[in-house]
């Protein structure tokens, strides 16, 4: 079943500020991560603990991230300070959903400087990989497949989750997240 993602805004004629559409896209990428990693589960891959499918979660937000800063960049046109702006943004947002999500499942603890730090790591990996008209290039989706088979493991039930995150999965979320920016910006 497809997920149905709001991205565009009720009123149209109103301005909205920056603040507003990262708080939108830090939604709207935690409700594609979220489904993307149930969606998995869908296709009998096994998942082992609930710390697992999060970690899952989080791969597809901070792949997301990464989608999100180049079509502000490359899409939008966003000038140095807003494109920076944006993305401390909304990815403030995503640590603020990892957080409330993590606190109900796992109890206390620092949610947000393990997704940070996380964060920073991948960062630095996606920043290597091309962009192009289409989208993420395969070496983007490929690293999206790899970290995700990282988490999930190589069981027998889930030594395939690297093609289905690398050929349909990563390109599906690529796909909602450009669109669902790009009309926030609209």
């Amino acid at each position: 079943m497809a997920l149905r993602i709001k991205s565009s805004w009720h009123d149209d004629d109103q301005e909205r500020s920056l603040d507003e559409i990262t708080g939108a896209a830090a939604f709207i990428a935690w409700r594609i991560a979220k489904e993307k990693a149930i969606a998995l589960h869908g296709e009998d891959f096994v998942y082992e603990s609930d710390e697992q499918r999060f970690a899952v979660i989080e791969e597809y937000l901070l792949f997301q991230l990464a989608v999100m800063d180049r079509v502000v960049n490359e899409r939008i046109g966003l000038d140095e300070t807003q494109r920076k702006r944006f993305v401390i943004g909304t990815a403030k947002g995503m640590a603020a959903h990892v957080n409330d999500n993590a606190l109900d499942l796992f109890g206390a603890g620092d949610h947000v400087g393990a997704f940070i730090k996380k964060l920073n790591e991948r960062g630095a990996d996606y920043a290597d990989f091309g962009f192009t008209d289409e989208g993420p290039t395969y070496p983007f989706y490929r690293h999206l497949g790899w970290l995700v088979q990282q988490v999930m493991g190589d069981s027998q039930q889930n030594r395939w989750v690297i093609d289905q995150v690398m050929d349909k999965d990563g390109p599906e979320v690529a796909r909602e997240i450009e669109k669902a920016v790009i009309n926030l910006f609209d």
